[in-house]
């Protein structure tokens, strides 16, 4: 309620399904946190990174980064599990089941890294520099498990879901399905070795899933569900 000049205006309270669209672009917008990760972790990737001398804060911040988006990543689905659910519960079910998986590898990933600077810090030296060589190939190859297959495999399912139920624009919703597939080509072209996994051409076939979940993120934020048979009960 706002007194103006004498006059009261009632403020309509936002409803429930606002605040789950809110809560869920909020949750999309903040899985882009981790984008600094690319230069935070360049130095731990270095060959001698664990014999050699700079700080380790930059790694920590780029591992707690990944971990956010992790959690922003789950919090994605289970949020919108409610709504989806009512249009294809086993498709929103999992949507849920593929969101913890992709997130489960990257904790994985994270713990990789992050043991390459407890190394480091336990004054491992030379004696561990095939042992940290071997932490990066694996946090390299479950990156492109985690943050290529995954994310082509939940934007599907998540595009899918939100063409049938037309809770966003139609030509949005096509975007995760179309960007989806795009992106599990630049993953085989990867695992086979058509490209390398660092090479610019590989980032492009990330754009389109990119563009999907920031703009979807921007939408619920901004104007939320469309209106739909779904959500009219709700």
């Amino acid at each position: 309620m706002i007194n103006t000049n004498n006059t009261t205006i009632e403020q309509a309270p936002m409803s429930s399904l606002r605040k789950t669209s809110l809560v869920a672009g909020v949750f999309y917008l903040i899985t882009f946190v981790s984008i600094p990760t690319l230069a935070l972790y360049s130095h731990v990737k270095g060959a001698n990174y664990i014999v050699g001398y700079g700080p380790d804060t930059p790694v920590i911040i780029g591992g707690i980064l990944e971990i956010i988006v992790a959690l922003a990543g789950i919090g994605t689905a289970v949020v919108l599990y409610p709504v989806l659910r009512k249009q294809n519960e086993s498709a929103a079910l999992g949507l849920v089941a593929a969101r913890i998986l992709e997130s489960g590898t990257i904790f994985v990933g994270v713990a990789f890294i992050l043991s390459i600077v407890t190394l480091r810090l336990a004054g491992a030296g030379a004696d561990a520099l095939a042992t940290s060589h071997a932490l990066v190939a694996l946090y390299d190859r479950i990156f492109l498990l985690g943050q290529s297959f995954m994310p082509a495999i939940c934007d599907m399912l998540l595009g899918f879901l939100l063409f049938q139920s037309r809770l966003v624009p139609r030509s949005l919703s096509l975007i995760g399905i179309v960007g989806g597939p795009i992106l599990l080509i630049g993953y085989f072209a990867i695992l086979f070795g058509l490209i390398g996994q660092h090479v610019p051409l590989a980032g492009l076939f990330a754009i389109p899933v990119a563009l999907f979940e920031f703009s979807l993120g921007i939408r619920l934020v901004v104007k939320g569900f469309k209106p739909s048979l779904i959500t009219a009960g709700m």
